[in-house]
């Protein structure tokens, strides 16, 4: 199973990206898709998670900002990142908990993709 992450870049504070992270491989199906985040120095941390029934979760710095959003038939997720701020500014990692067709249940990450905000 592959996750290719794409749409990070620099942007003022103020502005806005989309992430898209695309998995591929040996799926069954995908239970939780999401996004995490990793400032230098810091922990990585949760941002935003959606499951294949739609419940979301949202770290509260970024809830009322970002929304994540899924397409389940071409397991992508997506993560809408609008009135960037400075502290947004991390390594972003795609994750999703999958279970393969040979049915095991694992944890995949993307390569990440760096997200800058310049004040």
């Amino acid at each position: 199973v592959q996750l290719q992450a794409s749409g990070g870049g620099l942007v003022q504070a103020g502005g806005s990206l989309r992430l898209s992270c695309a998995a591929s491989g040996s799926i069954l199906s995908i239970n939780v898709m999401g996004w995490y985040r990793q400032a230098p120095g810091k922990q990585r941390e949760l941002v935003a998670a959606r499951s294949s029934g739609g419940n979301t979760n949202y770290a509260d710095s970024v809830k009322g900002r970002f929304t994540i959003s899924r397409d389940n038939a071409k397991n992508t997720v997506y993560l809408q990142m609008n009135s960037l701020k400075p502290d947004d500014t991390a390594v972003y990692y795609c994750h999703a908990d999958t279970i393969t067709t040979w049915g095991d249940r694992s944890d995949y990450w993307g390569q990440g993709t760096q997200v800058t905000v310049s004040s």
